[in-house]
């Protein structure tokens, strides 16, 4: 593989302190180096960056891409596919669909605005392998996958007993068998209990056959977590999402797992390099949008966001991804089925749900977030709140929960929002006027910089899920994925909120280990990406114990046990992170 040399530009990479310093970026067989030798760099590719913004290749902590739920979500929107097409070209697919596009027209569109990694956010066990499908058709991107674990049966039996050390067990034998990399909770407690049309409203509630409350599957699974050494922390969907004054729920949640201790940087395979990337936190808030709702109805609605705010501004073991809403056409979809329901039932819109069978449940539906709206006006001011109240950046990620607060392409308007008061107050212009009347947006000064939106695009994504060693830098080893942007720093305008759009939504180059991937929108070259999964192990014995009850109950699922793993076939260019913390006793409540 040839070499590569971005020269002379404005390099802004967070995890190494450098902000808009002008340097050159060396890649050599897909690895940032120091440099290259003197007939390496007179046959290398060079990018002239000179007056451009250089970042690592944007990273996706948490979006919906692959899975079940997706492609019914694709089979549920004829209408929406036409809207978006990639004609096909002589080293592409053709695809189609805007607010769930195909798998091969998700992979160019990330690779054109700029993006190389992006996780799935929401793996059910028993719907693993057409995730992993899914993922391996995905072109360009690296991806991995977070396995959902919140209403499954056997943890809820084990946490209700008591048997952290089993449950872990449990997690540690389905994260190898099904190849995901982090832990998912989503509505703990809760999901179990739709299945008999009901939910759960408080922690303390236990729901209806196990009689586990949200409050112990939340704090047992951040044990499970910290016990087998994970790289990301759990990644909790909280109850009460989408309901008025859900934000004390929320606040609440991250009390849960406050005093648990997390894993010393040193133990692990994946241990980062620099003070800087070592993982902090011990629980990470999934679209902290959908949980920061303040008033008791829709009619006193209002924003949370401060309340919560407030509270992460206070602590160090919280990080948010914040699920922002741009306005326009989406299709929300959640393992939260009671949530859906209750979304059906405000908006009488086209409706699925469904349950799978032992282990969580889901609901899609299409929707439009319409600025005329005074609810969804103020889940716009809701979705840049949560970033920009939350003081230290490294605590936040951007994101839009794609496709349920809006879709990945329109990551260059949050960023814009971001940066520019002016934007904010141009959109606010536009929109109900409860969009500052009932949230603090109108109030906050606050405009992020380019080095601030490399941390919440970048940096900060990779550190939290442990990706930190490869991803969301350009220091030496990182992979050398790199975003051009044609944006000069010394000349960066924020009261031209359109060119700043425009500029981010089309680089001039996405570089993918090394390789130009995508110029100006066009995907040029269609390498195939990697796929991460964590290898995670336990004793001997307690896993022997564990299984022995697993294929008890395993007579309970409609498909047989030889059938439940995913094959090492259905990945491509698997990798593996082997994860050998030997199961402790962890500080408990």
């Amino acid at each position: 593989m040839a070499a590569t040399v971005i020269k002379n530009g404005y390099v802004f990479d967070p995890l190494n302190g450098i902000d808009g310093e002008v340097k050159d970026v060396f890649i050599k067989d897909g690895k940032v180096v120091v440099s290259l030798t003197g007939a390496e760099e007179r046959d290398a590719k060079v990018i002239n960056a000179s007056g451009k913004t250089v970042m690592a290749g944007g990273v996706d902590s948490h979006s919906h891409v692959a899975g079940s739920k997706v492609n019914a979500g694709r089979l549920m929107r004829p209408e929406d596919h036409y809207k978006s097409v990639r004609r096909k070209t002589d080293i592409t697919h053709s695809g189609s669909g805007f607010t769930v596009p195909s798998v091969y027209k998700q992979g160019y569109d990330y690779a054109a605005m700029g993006y190389t990694t992006v996780f799935e956010a929401a793996m059910p066990p028993l719907e693993a392998r057409h995730t992993h499908e899914e993922m391996r058709s995905t072109p360009i991107l690296d991806m991995g996958a977070y396995l959902v674990f919140g209403n499954n049966w056997f943890i809820m039996r084990y946490l209700k007993k008591g048997d952290v050390d089993k449950a872990a067990a449990y997690v540690a034998w389905m994260m190898r068998t099904h190849k995901a990399y982090g832990i998912k909770c989503v509505n703990p407690a809760g999901v179990e209990n739709w299945g008999w049309a009901k939910n759960v409203n408080g922690l303390d509630e236990p729901n209806i056959h196990f009689e586990v409350t949200p409050r112990e599957i939340i704090r047992g699974l951040a044990e499970v977590n910290e016990m087998l050494g994970l790289p990301m922390s759990l990644h909790l969907h909280a109850n009460n999402l989408g309901h008025p004054g859900n934000w004390e729920i929320a606040r609440d949640s991250l009390m849960i797992t406050s005093g648990l201790e997390p894993m010393s940087k040193t133990e692990l395979e994946w241990a980062q390099t620099t003070e800087s990337a070592k993982r902090r936190q011990t629980i990470y808030l999934a679209h902290a949008q959908f949980s920061a709702y303040g008033g008791t109805s829709w009619r006193d609605f209002c924003s949370g966001a401060p309340g919560l705010a407030n509270y992460i501004n206070k602590v160090d073991n919280v990080v948010i991804d914040s699920g922002s809403v741009p306005f326009g056409p989406a299709t929300t979809m959640t393992g939260d089925g009671p949530a859906q329901h209750d979304l059906y039932v405000l908006t009488g819109q086209k409706w699925s749900n469904c349950d799978v069978e032992m282990e969580c449940g889901s609901g899609i539906l299409p929707l439009v977030y319409l600025k005329s709206s005074p609810v969804h006006s103020v889940q716009w001011a809701i979705g840049l709140e949560v970033m920009l109240l939350v003081k230290d950046p490294w605590k936040t990620i951007m994101t839009t929960d794609h496709p349920n607060g809006g879709i990945f392409t329109q990551y260059p308007q949050v960023m814009t929002w971001l940066m520019s008061k002016k934007a904010r107050d141009d959109t606010a212009k536009e929109s109900h006027k409860w969009a500052y009347d009932r949230s603090s947006l109108g109030g906050v000064e606050r405009e992020l910089n380019l080095y601030e939106i490399a941390i919440l695009t970048r940096a900060n994504p990779a550190r939290t899920i442990g990706m930190a060693h490869r991803k969301g830098h350009l220091g030496i080893g990182a992979d050398g994925d790199v975003t051009v942007y044609d944006l000069d720093p010394t000349r960066l305008d924020v009261n031209d909120p359109e060119t700043l759009k425009q500029k981010f939504s089309l680089p001039e180059y996405t570089v993918k280990d090394g390789q130009i991937v995508a110029r100006l929108g066009e995907v040029v070259a269609v390498p195939e990406g990697r796929r991460y999964y964590c290898r995670t192990y336990v004793d001997e014995a307690l896993e022997k114990e564990m299984l022995a009850d697993v294929k008890e109950w395993f007579k309970y699922y409609t498909v047989g046990f030889s059938n439940y793993p995913v094959p090492d076939k259905y990945l491509k260019n698997p990798v593996p992170i082997q994860v050998n913390k030997p199961l402790e006793a962890v500080l408990r409540r």
